[in-house]
């Protein structure tokens, strides 16, 4: 769990800068700002729908949802794109735990 935090800064380091023509690093970048538009217009779309009904519990739950698709399709990209064989199995760690997660957090329903 560690290295899966580790790696996940480390992948957010790679995307803060801007240098370098690095396959990786670049589809690192391209990945988490598609992401972040799809958070931010998830997170937009459910405070709008129905923010008078929706608990703080459902909008945390459908946020950190939107979190690990994000840090599964940043993983999935390294995956795809790297030969190292450390980054590769941290990647497949991220992408097997965040996948789960994101699997019980869908199937959870709030108690009323």
């Amino acid at each position: 769990m560690i290295r899966a935090v580790v790696f996940l800064g480390l992948a957010g380091l790679l995307i803060a800068c801007d240098g370098g023509g690095d396959p990786v690093e670049q589809a690192l970048r391209e990945t988490a700002a598609a992401h972040q538009a799809a958070a931010t217009r998830t997170t937009a779309e459910i405070e709008a729908a129905a923010p008078s009904r929706s608990t703080t519990d459902q909008v945390h739950v459908a946020r950190m949802i939107v979190h690990n698709e994000e840090a599964t399709a940043t993983a999935q990209a390294a995956l795809r794109d790297s030969r190292n064989p450390e980054v590769r199995r941290m990647a497949q760690a991220v992408v097997d735990v965040r996948t789960r997660e994101s699997a019980e957090m869908k199937a959870w329903t709030p108690q009323n």
